[in-house]
């Protein structure tokens, strides 16, 4: 058979959408969408034959060009189509916080408020009682004041917002004092340097990457009368031009630890820096933390504490250590974050109100501090004992054997993590179940894993396959298991 031939053996899109089961797909997902499908399957079609060399035309499928076959396709083609990109799935990895599967789990009230919030209309910027426009600002200030001993609040859509937007009402124009070991990088390369140089503020570093002192803070700061008198020259010749100081900085240093001979300003004293000079002094906090964690080996600095050091504005993420979805939540002095609120950048960084309904949902849960480590999903991984994960090991390696009894599991410790930029150095002593699968390697059973109905993310570690159990839910060992089928 010829190419001329195929090509006049393609049918007609009309007549292909006569087909009983496109007509009834038409009545369900549209003329359009499905006439777009079946001229999409024709076109490639066409091209397939286009590219055919002479001798290659007899060995064809000319079966395809059926109108039934080219039906069939369509419909397959809008079934993949139509396949949702973002999709659960089971992380066994032991990393709590993971970055790349979408950081902290929400508690099922802050699920069930999202749905019921998201279902409909709601109030999210109306005042139902006084019957007039409201402030989306107001959902959950109140409730964080009361959690933390702010006297305002604020959400954003993310930490990396926080920062920018407090920067540009802080210190457009105006240098802000920070640490050389704290210029932190985290995820996406995203610099604290280059952040403030978008803000519109500038940057003055003091100290060393190892050393930085409360003195070294003091002496940097430049006040209008410095600057008209050309003193800062004589304090840091180093410098080209120099601005009046903003405000002071720390900037916690979530992803990394430095050890050693080292040294750093505390939040008190630059506290009581700030108020001799009057100048705001900002905490970028990034974990997030609410509760006092150190009986767990989390020896992070948490949100009420710093703020009682009477620091005046603190930012923190909502998806790591808090336990809530992607936010940038800034508390602090009212005349800050009252200024803040009214910045051009508010607009473009605020949040909607799925987050706001997932946000009060999680934060309703630290007014009781032993139901925040029960419900929420972080904490409770975090808290949990190494015995009742060995027990959860044992449960998962039960559920397995049934479906797979062939496979050889060892029930084994390991040590998780946080994760999520926050707690480098902490490591949680856990346990997983070890799989090795005769004489298939780690990266095979691995690869097949992630192939399941619902992907199971697990460790490869010595060649052995790790399925963490501090990261699997309770109500996930008989998903895992059925994932070796």
């Amino acid at each position: 058979m010829e190419k001329k031939e195929l090509l006049r053996g393609l049918p007609k899109i009309d007549e292909v959408m006569r087909q009983e089961s496109l007509v009834v797909l038409s009545e369900e997902k549209g003329d359009l969408l499905v006439t777009e499908a079946v001229r999409a399957v024709i076109a490639d079609l066409r091209q397939s034959i286009l590219d055919l060399k002479e001798k290659e035309a007899d060995r064809f499928d000319a079966s395809a060009l059926e109108i039934s076959a080219v039906a069939e396709a369509a419909i397959a083609r809008l079934a993949e189509d139509e396949e949702l990109k973002l999709f659960p799935l089971i992380n066994a990895t032991g990393t709590i916080l993971h970055t790349n599967l979408g950081r902290a789990p929400l508690c099922d009230d802050a699920v069930t408020n999202v749905s019921r919030v998201s279902i409909g209309y709601s109030d999210l910027e109306y005042n139902v009682p006084k019957g007039k426009r409201g402030s989306r600002h107001d959902i959950v200030g109140d409730l964080i004041a009361e959690l933390t001993g702010a006297e305002d609040a604020m959400v954003v859509n993310n930490n990396a917002a926080a920062t920018m937007i407090v920067l540009a009402t802080l210190g457009a124009g105006k240098e802000i004092i920070v640490s050389r070991g704290e210029l932190v990088e985290i995820g996406g390369a995203f610099r604290i340097p280059d952040i403030m140089m978008q803000s519109g503020a500038y940057l003055t570093e003091v100290g060393t990457s190892n050393k930085t002192k409360a003195s070294d803070y003091e002496n940097a700061i430049m006040t209008e009368e410095d600057i008209e008198e050309g003193d800062w020259y004589d304090k840091d010749p180093r410098h080209g031009e120099r601005f009046e100081t903003g405000a002071l900085m720390k900037v916690h240093k979530s992803n990394y630890d430095i050890v050693g001979f080292t040294e750093e300003a505390s939040l008190e004293e630059l506290v009581e820096i700030g108020k001799k000079h009057d100048l705001p002094v900002i905490f970028d906090m990034g974990n997030g933390l609410m509760l006092d964690m150190s009986e767990y080996g989390l020896r992070e600095p948490n949100v009420p504490a710093s703020l009682a050091t009477g620091i005046d504005v603190m930012l923190f993420s909502g998806d790591k250590l808090l336990g809530g979805p992607q936010a940038g939540i800034i508390v602090g002095k009212k005349k800050y974050i009252k200024a803040m609120k009214k910045h051009p950048l508010a607009r473009a960084m605020r949040v909607d109100k799925m987050t706001f309904a997932a946000l009060e949902a999680t934060l309703m849960k630290y007014r009781d501090p032993k139901l925040a480590l029960r419900d929420i999903p972080v904490l409770r991984m975090i808290s949990t004992s190494p015995d009742d994960l060995r027990q959860k090991a044992e449960e998962l390696a039960t559920a397995i054997t049934r479906v797979a009894p062939d496979l050889k599991l060892e029930i084994v410790p390991v040590e998780d993590q946080i994760g999520g930029g926050s707690a480098p150095m902490v490591r949680l002593p856990g346990w997983a179940v070890s799989v090795k699968d005769g004489m298939k390697s780690a990266d095979r059973t691995e690869r097949k894993l992630r192939k399941a109905d619902v992907p199971v993310i697990a460790r490869i570690n010595e060649d052995r396959l790790l399925l963490c159990v501090r990261t699997i839910a309770d109500n996930e060992l008989d998903t895992v298991a059925r994932a070796f089928i």
